[in-house]
């Protein structure tokens, strides 16, 4: 198809601002898919998109339009919308989506207004230098104030009034003129057919009979059926089985040109060989100039840590497989091989948030049958040693060596930034102080709205602060924080011990002065959410082998009296100190079952 009549779009918004919902009523408006087989948030194809009511993976389809207007040339139009996810852990999908389009639907929530999420998006938008369409959405709820809505929107965009437009995702107003908006403001893509092919692979599925899938957006020449592919970052080479479109199910094409966006089955059986941002180009003969690697998009570093092991030890294998496919659906989750004395092999895995690490767990149990251990989620810190020039890195508490040994600890730090209501300013400066935040500066978003900004650890970030500004804030503020670099720390190692046992995956750094507060809440929770056995157990918190804060578990209690029915008082006394000697037999050679559960339990102790 001619590159004039090519539109490549997504859509951009703080989470629940209605993306899903709004691409919904695109597909019904372009006829993409039949109204008897239309459902709530088509695009979300996993089961844990429609349960959490969020988009997780971003999602590609192509429609097609009849325009009608005057500004441009008239006629049937190819849209490619790429539908993204919302939540500030997932923003690395968001970023790979920008890479492959020329224009972004920014979406505002009229009830909510301009929230953090939204200019954390806006700004990546902005660097790849797409051009933006605001719309201002859910306009047929009572509570929408589309006035305060627009002056938001101008404010961060500084666009003119009627370039905003007004829509609802749920009754389908509004979709028109914004299907027509793409047409007319949106840049047609740039390319060239006749060059030697350049595809970028924004993201990629594994399929057990067509191996790695790739999706792709084709910058210049075109690829077949049967083509010859190289990846240029891993050299890995292959045949095209099969290319074509999104539909939104994939639908064989007979080739993909230059414009375009598709997908390409490359037939590869090693996922290491098609990664995420890699350029495939062509190796025919007749192709054979030398090629230069597309420019990607922005690399996104892991957040958070956690180690995943098996239950059963023979499971090694099963999950390394299961992890290699989700890292190829997934391009910010990383994962290597370590061990450990108590729990033996597994990995350790790196997240961009709490959310990322429950989506990957939930995954893994739901689509390869597998409920591995966690261990508390930590992040990176770094350590100055005495006599030792450079730093080391620390992925675990477990692996910090001798306190005596140590200079300095560092640890990393975000640049948070909030939306809330002025009313609410107080409460959130005062959630703040708790989590060694340092203030920067406020910026008033209009006479209601403020965007405070503070430099934070990283770790107190991640744990619960989320939920507890909600909290805080009825429900009306919003974060997002952005990476800037480490600082030095005042951390100590809390370690927590289980029938006098060690348990590393329970291991954390936790700031000198609120050691005592958090030893005491996780020897609580852990009370409550490990099971009761035959004898008691004896959970306690320490820091350098000095015990700071301790909780029993109570025994099963049997009535082994309970057949007596008279007699002396000492036969009574014998079976009780047998019971007593059972029990004490029990514990030494006993184990306590921790349920894989407790770990992600212990983490969120203090949210709500």
């Amino acid at each position: 198809m001619d590159r004039r009549f090519i539109r490549n779009f997504c859509i951009i918004a703080h989470i629940d601002h209605g993306k899903s919902t709004l691409a919904d009523r695109l597909l019904e408006a372009t006829g993409t898919v039949e109204k008897r087989k239309m459902k709530e948030q088509l695009l979300d194809q996993m089961d844990l998109e429609r349960e959490r009511g969020i988009t997780i993976k971003l999602q590609p389809v192509r429609m097609r339009y009849h325009y009608e207007g005057t500004a441009v040339e008239t006629g049937d139009y190819l849209f490619h919308l790429i539908d993204t996810p919302g939540h500030v852990d997932f923003h690395y999908e968001v970023s790979r989506s920008l890479a492959a389009v020329e224009g972004a639907i920014l979406l505002v929530d009229a009830t909510k207004g301009v929230q953090a999420q939204t200019l954390a998006n806006l700004y990546l938008a902005i660097e790849e230098e797409l051009e933006i369409i605001p719309v201002i959405n859910k306009i047929d709820l009572p509570a929408a104030n589309i006035e305060k809505t627009k002056k938001e929107v101008r404010h961060i965009l500084g666009c003119r009034e009627e370039d905003i437009l007004l829509a609802s995702g749920k009754t389908g107003r509004g979709v028109p003129d914004i299907l027509s908006a793409v047409v007319e403001r949106v840049p047609s893509p740039s390319g060239d057919e006749t060059s030697p092919l350049r595809a970028l692979i924004f993201d990629s599925a594994y399929d057990s009979y067509k191996g790695v899938v790739a999706y792709v957006r084709i910058v210049d020449g075109e690829v077949e059926r049967e083509s010859s592919l190289r990846m240029l970052a891993t050299e890995g080479e292959s045949l095209a089985i099969e290319v074509g479109t999104m539909c939104p199910a994939l639908t064989p094409a007979p080739k993909l040109s230059a414009g375009d966006i598709g997908y390409i089955a490359t037939g590869l059986k090693d996922v290491s060989f098609c990664r995420v941002g890699d350029t495939i180009t062509c190796t025919s003969p007749a192709k054979s100039e030398p090629v230069e690697a597309l420019p990607g998009y922005k690399e996104v570093k892991p957040m958070v840590y956690a180690s995943l092991y098996p239950v059963e030890g023979d499971e090694y294998t099963l999950m390394r497989d299961a992890l290699d496919k989700l890292k190829l659906n997934d391009a910010a989750f990383t994962f290597e091989p370590e061990s450990n004395i108590a729990l033996g092999r597994g990995f350790r895995c790196g997240f961009l948030g709490l959310l990322h690490l429950e989506i990957i767990q939930a995954r893994l149990e739901r689509e390869f049958d597998i409920a591995p251990t966690i261990t508390t989620p930590s992040v990176v810190y770094e350590i100055e040693l005495r006599n030792v020039s450079g730093r080391v890195p620390m992925y675990s508490p477990s692996d910090m060596p001798d306190p005596a040994s140590i200079e300095m600890i560092h640890e990393p730090y975000v640049d948070l930034k909030i939306v809330a209501p002025a009313s609410f300013l107080g409460s959130v400066l005062d959630l703040s102080s708790s989590i060694r935040a340092e203030y920067k500066n406020t910026e008033y978003l209009d006479e209601e709205r403020v965007l405070l900004s503070f430099d934070a650890p990283l770790m107190d970030v991640i744990v619960g602060f989320h939920d507890r500004l909600k909290s805080v804030s009825s429900g009306f503020a919003s974060m997002n924080y952005e990476y800037i670099g480490y600082r030095p720390s005042d951390v100590e190692r809390l370690d927590i011990l289980v029938a006098n046992e060690r348990v590393d995956a329970f291991s954390r750094m936790v700031p000198k002065k609120r050691l005592f507060l958090e030893a005491k809440a996780t020897v609580e929770k852990l009370k409550e959410v490990i099971p009761r056995h035959n004898f008691a157990v004896a959970i306690q918190a320490s820091v350098g082998g000095k015990v700071i804060a301790r909780e029993t578990i109570s025994a099963f209690r049997k009535d082994v009296t309970a057949k007596l029915y008279g007699g002396d008082v000492t036969r009574k006394r014998k079976l009780l100190e047998k019971q007593k000697k059972g029990k004490k037999r029990m514990r030494e050679v006993g184990g306590v079952t921790i349920p894989p559960t407790a770990f992600l339990e212990v983490l969120r102790r203090g949210e709500g």
